[in-house]
């Protein structure tokens, strides 16, 4: 039974049509996702995405746009009781000079190619979102 939401909050840094992937184990399984997290509560969307990237990856962001929100229903992989709810932007790092993998859960980074031929997203929202931005910069 779906007795709770979880809205999360992504964002695709791109650059010279690549685009910020993060690599990390979580519940067992590896995972390749877009930068971003959980929002808590009495925190607004850009406010989540600020912290994320501090937190995660000690850098700053700049929100481009707003590029997709999920619109269909999707229970969580993890967690069978909660219904998930994510939202995209295009942001862009202003000092990536100072990028460092602060989250420990987080085993690398990788700048992905946008006009590679296939999808390497697992996550389903995040493999609509791929397409999204090969729609978009291709």
């Amino acid at each position: 039974m779906i007795d709770k939401i979880n809205v999360r909050v992504y964002a695709c840094a791109v650059k010279d049509k690549k685009v910020l992937t993060l690599f990390e184990e979580y519940v067992g399984e590896a995972l390749m996702k877009f930068p971003g997290g959980g929002l808590e509560y009495g925190e607004g969307l850009i406010e989540c995405l600020h912290r994320e990237f501090d937190e995660e990856l000690n850098v700053k962001v700049e929100i481009v746009e707003h590029l997709y929100t999920q619109e269909d229903f999707l229970v969580s992989r993890f967690r069978k009781n909660e219904q998930l709810l994510t939202i995209y932007y295009i942001v862009n790092i202003t000092n990536e000079e100072d990028f460092l993998i602060m989250d420990p859960c987080i085993e690398k980074t990788e700048w992905v190619s946008i006009d590679r031929p296939d999808n390497p997203f697992s996550l389903p929202i995040d493999k609509i979102v791929f397409d999204k931005l090969k729609e978009k910069y291709l």
